[in-house]
């Protein structure tokens, strides 16, 4: 908490995750793979533009149509198939409802979403906890990097091990592991970079 407390002093409520709804989130997490925020926010601006940022419509489109309007985010082709994998679990499981969804038991609907093809731990979890309002911690990159470098983990924890470091020690808030994610990913954006920028970091003392 002590490192919390520096870094939410140094930044203020940071708002993230940026979504309209539920399912614009659980797009944004889906798209924002192994590319940068504003790429995903081009991609998701053309879906709206055309009118298919809703699970019926998207589900129904054509792969290539998606493809074209969601290039900007890069890999569309791939995340194309991803998209329609989760569209289609969605449909399948939960008659296309964002809602529906979130009413499953979260370790139940963990398990469900890690099933989904191109579905990842960091990509669920994003998708439960800024889309959903689940308590579970996001690990990322960052996250990793932060707490490498100040000898909190070693190089061989696994996300599961670093997830459970964060909720064993913190209360089940889904604020909280919100705004903590947010924290750690803009230290990570400003300072602890590839060549961190330790002097300035507001975490250098500790």
């Amino acid at each position: 908490m002590s490192m919390y407390e520096i870094l939410n002093d140094y930044f203020g409520d940071l708002n993230w995750w940026p979504g309209e709804t539920p399912f614009e989130i659980a797009v944004g997490a889906i798209l924002t793979q192994n590319t940068n925020w504003t790429n995903v926010e081009k991609a998701i601006e053309n879906l709206k533009s055309a009118n298919l940022l809703s699970p019926g419509r998207l589900l129904k489109e054509k792969d290539g149509t998606v493809s074209e309007l969601i290039r900007p985010s890069g890999y569309y082709n791939v995340k194309t198939k991803r998209l329609k994998a989760f569209l289609c679990f969605l449909q399948s499981e939960y008659g296309g409802a964002m809602e529906r969804m979130f009413e499953e038991e979260l370790p139940t609907l963990r398990g469900k979403l890690l099933g989904v093809k191109g579905i990842g731990e960091e990509t669920a979890d994003s998708i439960l906890l800024y889309g959903g309002g689940k308590p579970v911690f996001v690990v990322d990159a960052y996250t990793r990097r932060i707490l490498g470098r100040h000898g909190i983990i070693d190089d061989d924890y696994s996300y599961g091990d670093i997830q459970k470091l964060f909720m064993t020690h913190l209360a089940p808030d889904a604020s909280l592991y919100n705004q903590y994610h947010a924290l750690l990913v803009n230290t990570g954006k400003q300072f602890c970079r590839r060549e961190p920028r330790c002097k300035e970091c507001p975490l250098k003392q500790t």
